[in-house]
């Protein structure tokens, strides 16, 4: 886009402070000011004051298409919460490989949040469905266990 006189002047001005607080020699604050006057776009312009904390002169931006303007972040929904119970069922279920006797409340805990969330629609599914599966496996090698257990003592 072409730069008008006041562009001129305002990039002028912005080399100007510049210089006045040392941030550019004279040698190159005239060179830049000589350019500005001969500047015929914004992108010309642009180059000259865009490493000055005045920033650059205000430059229109063309899109292909148009763009919908932004919702702000006040007008959107809430996320959806996750649900506690998953939490705690796969807490349990991480627990209940160490501990054990933890396993039984992951699947009681995976079970009601599975519940929760389709009555809710909150997230947490994959949580809950961790908390189980990890619960039932604890479980199951406990049963097994104590099955060998039995059956050793039994056969002596």
């Amino acid at each position: 886009m072409r730069a008008s006189h006041a562009d001129r002047e305002r990039a002028v001005d912005v080399l100007k402070a510049g210089f006045a607080e040392g941030r550019l020699p004279q040698p190159e604050y005239e060179q830049r000011i000589t350019r500005a006057y001969q500047a015929q776009t914004y992108g010309e312009l642009q180059v000259l004051v865009g490493d000055l904390p005045q920033g650059p002169v205000p430059q229109v931006q063309f899109t292909p298409r148009p763009v919908a303007p932004a919702v702000p972040q006040t007008f959107l929904p809430a996320p959806p919460r996750t649900n506690s119970s998953a939490t705690g069922a796969l807490v349990c279920g991480i627990l209940g490989t160490m501990v054990g006797i933890t396993a039984i409340p992951a699947v009681v805990l995976g079970h009601k949040a599975r519940a929760e969330i389709r009555r809710s629609g909150e997230q947490g599914d994959g949580m809950a469905v961790a908390g189980l599966v990890l619960g039932y496996l604890v479980i199951g090698f406990v049963a097994l266990v104590v099955v060998a257990v039995a059956l050793a003592v039994g056969l002596r």
